[in-house]
This record gives C-alpha cells, sequence and structure tokens, in this order.
C-alpha cells in the first residue's frame, strides 16, 4: 500500500471535499481519502489498480487538480 499526500490549492470549503473524496474513493484500488481543508491537501491511501497518475486524472477530470 502507498500513501501521498496531494497539494489542492482551489479547494475551498466542505463541498469541495466531499466531492474530491467521493470522486476518488470510487477510485478501484484507493483504501482511504483524508482531507485537511486548513492545509488544502488530500491524502490519498491505495494499491493496485490505484496508481499516482490515475488518481492526479481524477482529480484534473473533477478540476480539482494537484499541484506537481
Amino acid at each position: 500500500m502507498e500513501t501521498i499526500t496531494y497539494s489542492i490549492p482551489n479547494i475551498s470549503c466542505q463541498h469541495c471535499v466531499a466531492r474530491v473524496t467521493k470522486a476518488l474513493e470510487g477510485l478501484s484500488g484507493v483504501t482511504a481519502v483524508e482531507a485537511e481543508l486548513a492545509t488544502k491537501t488530500i491524502e490519498v491511501s491505495f494499491e493496485a489498480p490505484a496508481t499516482d497518475p490515475a488518481i492526479r486524472e481524477v482529480l484534473r477530470e473533477i478540476d480539482y487538480p494537484a499541484e506537481e
């Protein structure tokens, strides 16, 4: 299992957190999503078949791209 913390600068409210969390939890292989609104970060724990590029793509698709 791998855990990565993503910086999501345009998360600004609980609705944003809920949208990102729901989208990532729908990705096969994602085992946990923890959002921190104050720091604008999302910590994602995952295993195959989920990958870092796949998670980043989901974030882009819902208009919450992770900073590089």
